[in-house]
C-alpha cells in the first residue's frame, strides 16, 4: 500500500473526479443556485490576510492548513459554478 504525507488533502481532487464524472446535467435552478455561492466579506478578508502572510512566508502551520482549506473549497466551488455556466450558457469568468 502506498503511503501518503499526513498533510496531504486530498478531498479536493477526488470531489473534482466527482463533479467531473457527472454524466446527467444539472438543472437550471441548480446552476443558478451554485452561481450565487460566495464567501461572506469576512471569508474574503481572512483569505486576503492569509495571501499576504503566505507571500511573505510568515504563515504559521495551522494558518497554512487553513489557507490550503480555503484555496481547496474555492477551487471546487470554482468547478462546479463553471459547470453552472455551461448550463446557462454563461461565458466563463475572465479574471484582469
Amino acid at each position: 500500500m502506498a503511503s501518503h504525507s499526513a498533510n496531504l488533502n486530498l478531498e479536493p481532487v477526488i470531489w473534482a473526479r466527482l463533479l467531473e464524472a457527472q454524466k446527467r446535467d444539472i438543472s437550471p435552478e441548480l446552476a443558478r443556485y451554485l452561481l450565487s455561492i460566495e464567501f461572506t466579506d469576512s471569508d474574503r478578508e481572512r483569505i486576503g490576510y492569509l495571501a499576504e502572510r503566505s507571500s511573505s512566508g510568515t504563515l504559521t502551520p495551522d494558518e497554512e492548513a487553513e489557507y490550503d482549506s480555503y484555496l481547496h473549497v474555492a477551487n471546487v466551488l470554482a468547478i462546479m459554478q463553471s459547470k453552472a455556466r455551461v448550463v446557462l450558457g454563461e461565458k466563463p469568468l475572465t479574471h484582469s
